[in-house]
């Protein structure tokens, strides 16, 4: 934007300043009507989702190969596992029917790649 005098830096100058005011009178006075994400939720063993997902992902880092797919299998089976367990309890808990639908679709979907993973896992490295 190119100011041209005097006025237009006082006008954008009060601009600037009304919105700061505003945006923190509106932050203090009026919560957030919807929950704000934090990406962070606590797992049903205690743990923090935050940490668990960077703690699988930190499994995968430096591999490649074989070495890689044999970690990537063994943490997305633990991943789905908890999407399960989630689900099932949404599916036990929830009052809409929706979340219901949700839950029994993921449990399917998640069963399925478990057991697809057990047995690619076992095919290529063993029982182990």
């Amino acid at each position: 934007m190119i100011l041209c005098n005097g006025m237009n830096k006082n006008i954008l100058g009060m601009v600037l300043l009304a919105l700061l005011i505003g945006g923190g009178i509106g932050y203090t006075i009026k919560p957030s009507p919807q929950p704000v994400s934090t990406n962070v939720h606590q797992m049903p063993d205690g743990s923090m989702m935050n940490d668990t997902m960077h703690a699988m992902n930190a499994q995968l880092i430096g591999k490649s190969g074989d070495a890689f797919d044999a970690a990537f299998i063994n943490e997305m089976i633990v991943h789905h596992q908890g999407a399960v367990e989630m689900a099932q309890l949404a599916l036990n808990n929830a009052h809409h029917q929706e979340i219901k639908d949700l839950a029994q679709a993921i449990i399917a979907a998640q069963t399925k790649e478990i057991g697809d993973m057990q047995a690619w896992y076992t095919n290529w490295y063993g029982n182990n």
